[in-house]
Parts: structure tokens; C-alpha cells; sequence
């Protein structure tokens, strides 16, 4: 597969490509460009002339053109779920429903190109401006790079590049090392629709590539997923050309289970929010469990005894539930992670083995917090539950952590609901349902180490356009 640079389909100026490879075998299944310095100079030049065409489309057309390819991925959309499958390692029936997410993402933008409202402001409240007016329209802010992550690269991408595009940007994308293709897929779909030359580019290589963008001066925007430590590098980077930088980072999700919570809801709440979704690599999973204490076995014995039962195995095969890591680093990081957890006193009730790219899901009792495994974030199918005595105790555990993506409470008791709501600095609060969620018309994103701004079908908008103010001094009042 190749990259796409100023309306051409090119590999690298220098030739050099990457493998990607099949993280359930290890198999390689395609190769890419490894874009070089001069190829983000010429992406960054196209886009100077593409930002100036989408800038002068009418909303209408910015309209169809993502109508048009939100219908070719469903069109595609069981072919795409298994390219994604393939190169990505989550389970068959997860990629294909992210396809279809990003379809729904692709016509919400597309819809919502057409009310990039302004807003009429009379100033009779100013003494002196009785007779003047203001009004405000939003422009595109020029060129946008979207830089995505692996986890869930097809739904984050659309996001960002129908958000940029629905704004009347240009794009360009820097794609994920270990699985660029679907989404490259996608993108000649907006080719074929009818983008101006420039106005979408595709950027695959490592993150050298990223900060180049992040450094080019005809760069407008970041727009982020990805670790806190890349995203405290980008801002560090992106200071030195002022350019406005959006970032959804890591998350450490607490979920707090009171004693009224229903048993078996909340245990299938939690394999599917740790366990079954992305193989344990969400950025907002169930990372940390606080179970009120006359509850706290039964959960346990309840969550375990689903454990034991999940088939870790070929994530093309519909009856696997956990598939591999997304690469051998991955999972060897989390089982570092679950063996100095066991150095500091957490004992395995389940799991805690690696197998080559796939880890076993691993439960964890006797986590402390101040330790690494209750204050890092995981990233992989492992799972700490840890009991406390006093809901306002809960609540101090659950900010107990550099992030603040979402938390999540199970309770039937709506006083506790508004506490939680009032009382936890995090970006969403779920309620009796897994953390592991998100709806691409709220606004998405988090507090502290887990990034700025929000990102959502309305939000992105915003925040990707910049408002105008015409201040029109004394049209009120008599003709002269």
C-alpha cells in the first residue's frame, strides 16, 4: 500500500518501507512507505493549496462528499472489518462494528457541515452601543494533523478527518505503524469522492513523521490520541510554532460498585469493559475497580468465575473473546507490569501469563494505591479490585490518579449518582455501564495527564474553526 501525497498515490522519496504484521500470527500481510522529512514537506506544501479549495467549498458540497463516503464504508463494511481485524488483532465482530461507527461518524459530520452557525449580538446592554451590532462566523482554521493511535484507528481517524474536512480544513494523516490499511482503505474513498487535490493526505511511517508535522509551520492544528508522554512532547514541540494542539490521552478509569449494585450486571459489565473490548488497550477500559466491602467477594467470585471461561485465541474466529496485543512490545509490557504488581503485594486470583502477542486476562486482588499497578495505566486485559469501606473513601480513591478520562459508579441510589458527578475531575461519568464507551455525538475527552478539549460530532467542529467577530457601530436609529 502507499501513501498519499498531494493527490498521488507515492511510496517513500527514499524508498524505505515498513512491514505490518498480522498480530495474531505474526504473519506480514502488507507493507508501507516510511515517509521521510521531504515527504512531510511536500504533504505540508499540498495542503497549503487544498486548505485554500476546501476553505471556498460551500457546505453542501463539503456535505456530500461525506455522505458519499460514509455510504461506501458500509458498503465495504464487512471487507473493512476484516482488514482491520487482520492488522489490529481485536475480535472479527468488534472491527466490523467500528467500520459501521465510523460510517455514523462520517454522515453526523457530514450533516453537521451545514450548521456552522455564527451568532448575532446586540450591544444595547453598553452604554454608548445602543445602536451597534455584532455578529460572529466560524472559518477554518487551515490545515489539520491528525495523528492516530492503534487501538481504535478507524473510528479516531474519522473523527478527525471528517471533522476537519466538515469544517472546510485541509488534512493530512499520520496513520498508526502497526495498522495503517483500512484506514488508508478508507481514505481513496475520500479521494474518489471528490476532494480537492491537497486537501486530504495519508502519512505512514513512524513518530519521526508525527513530529515533523508537529513542527511544520504550514500546520495549523494537532489533533491527537494517543500516551500522555507523546502528548506533554507535542505541546512541547507545537510551543515554538503556536499552533493550536488538541489531545485525548491516557486514561486510569475507576469504577466504583456501591453495595446495592446488582451482581451479575455489574460482573459482565466489567469483562466487557476490561476484557472483551479492544483486548484490554482502550484509553477509557475499566482500569480500577472500588468494590464497598460487604460486597466485594461475591463480585470477585462472580467476575472470576467469567474469567476463567473467555477463549483467548484467533480474533477472525467469532467464538474467540480475547485476541492478541498489538504487538510483542505491547504485551510484554503489561506482563511486566502484572509481575511487579505481584513484587508489590497483588496476588493473581486469574491469568497473568503471556503467550508470544496475547495475554491472559488476569485479575488482581491486594493492589494498594501508591503502587504502580493502582496508579499507571495498563494497557492490556488486566483487571485490580480493590475494596473500601466508605463511599466518600471511594471517591478519593477514584481521583487518586495523574489521569481523568471517565469513571464509572454502579449504584441505584441518585443521591451517590450526583456526588460522584459533582466530586470526580474526569470528562464523563457512567452510570451503571462500563467505562469502555462513547458516543460519538457527546463531547469525549478528559482532565489532568488525560489531555484537553473535548471531541465529539458538535464538539470537533468548534474546535476546529476559528470565530470572526464584525462589530457593525451605529446601524440602529434613524436614515440619514
Amino acid at each position: 500500500m502507499d501513501m498519499l501525497i498531494d493527490g498521488g498515490w507515492t511510496g517513500a522519496s527514499d524508498g524505505a518501507f515498513d512491514a505490518i504484521l498480522n498480530p495474531a500470527t505474526n504473519e506480514e500481510i502488507a507493507t508501507v512507505p516510511r515517509a521521510t522529512g521531504t515527504d512531510v514537506a511536500r504533504a505540508v506544501a499540498a495542503a497549503q493549496h487544498g486548505k485554500h479549495a476546501m476553505a471556498a467549498m460551500p457546505a453542501h458540497k463539503r456535505y456530500e462528499i461525506l455522505e458519499t463516503v460514509a455510504r461506501r464504508i458500509e458498503e465495504n463494511q464487512t471487507e473493512l472489518g476484516r482488514l482491520l481485524c487482520r492488522e489490529n488483532g481485536k475480535r472479527i465482530g468488534e472491527t466490523t462494528s467500528e467500520v459501521g461507527v465510523a460510517a455514523r461518524i462520517f454522515r453526523g459530520y457530514a450533516e453537521e457541515a451545514k450548521r456552522m452557525f455564527g451568532r448575532s449580538v446586540p450591544l444595547h446592554s453598553i452604554p454608548g452601543r445602543e445602536k451597534s451590532l455584532a455578529i460572529t462566523s466560524r472559518y477554518p482554521l487551515g490545515v489539520i494533523a491528525a495523528i492516530v493511535p492503534f487501538n481504535y484507528p478507524v473510528e479516531l481517524w474519522s473523527h478527525k478527518v471528517a471533522g476537519g474536512l466538515a469544517a472546510g480544513n485541509a488534512v493530512i494523516t499520520k496513520t498508526p505503524e502497526d495498522c495503517p490499511m483500512a484506514v488508508i482503505e478508507i481514505a481513496r474513498y475520500l479521494e474518489e469522492a471528490g476532494l480537492p487535490r491537497g486537501a486530504h493526505q495519508v502519512l505512514t511511517g513512524g513518530r519521526d513523521v508525527g513530529e515533523a508535522l508537529v513542527r511544520a509551520e504550514g500546520v495549523d492544528m494537532i489533533a491527537m490520541t494517543g500516551s500522555t508522554a507523546a502528548g506533554k512532547r507535542i505541546l512541547e514541540v507545537a510551543a515554538q510554532t503556536l499552533k493550536k494542539v488538541h489531545l485525548e490521552l491516557g486514561g486510569n478509569d475507576a469504577t466504583i460498585v456501591c453495595g446495592d449494585a446488582d451482581i451479575e450486571a455489574t460482573a459482565d459489565a466489567l469483562i466487557a469493559g476490561r476484557f472483551t473490548s479492544g483486548n484490554g488497550q482502550i484509553c477509557c477500559a475499566v482500569k480500577r475497580v472500588l468494590v464497598e466491602r460487604p460486597i466485594y467477594q461475591k463480585l470477585l467470585d462472580a467476575v472470576a468465575a467469567r474469567t476463567v471461561k473467555l477463549r483467548v485465541g484467533d480474533p477472525l474466529d467469532p467464538s474467540t473473546d480475547v485476541g492478541p496485543l498489538i504487538n510483542g512490545r505491547g504485551a510484554e509490557r503489561v506482563e511486566a507490569q502484572v509481575r511487579q504488581a505481584v513484587a508489590d503485594g497483588a496476588r493473581l486470583v486469574t491469568g497473568g501469563k503471556r503467550h508470544d502477542n496475547f495475554f491472559e486476562p488476569t485479575i488482581l486482588t491486594g493492589v494498594t494505591p501508591g503502587t504502580p499497578a493502582f496508579a499507571d495505566e495498563t494497557f492490556g486485559p488486566v483487571l485490580p479490585l480493590i475494596p473500601y469501606d466508605r463511599f466518600d473513601e471511594a471517591l478519593a480513591l477514584a481521583n487518586d490518579s495523574p489521569f481523568g478520562l471517565q469513571a464509572a459508579i454502579f449504584t441505584h441510589d441518585l443521591r451517590k449518582v450526583m456526588r460522584a458527578y459533582e466530586t470526580l475531575d474526569v470528562g464523563t461519568v457512567v452510570v451503571n455501564h462500563t467505562t469502555a464507551i462513547r458516543v460519538e455525538t457527546l463531547p469525549f475527552g478528559g482532565n489532568k495527564g488525560s489531555g484537553n478539549g473535548r471531541e465529539g460530532i458538535h464538539d470537533t467542529l468548534h474546535e476546529m474553526s476559528k470565530e470572526k467577530t464584525l462589530l457593525l457601530h451605529e446601524v440602529f436609529g434613524a436614515a440619514v
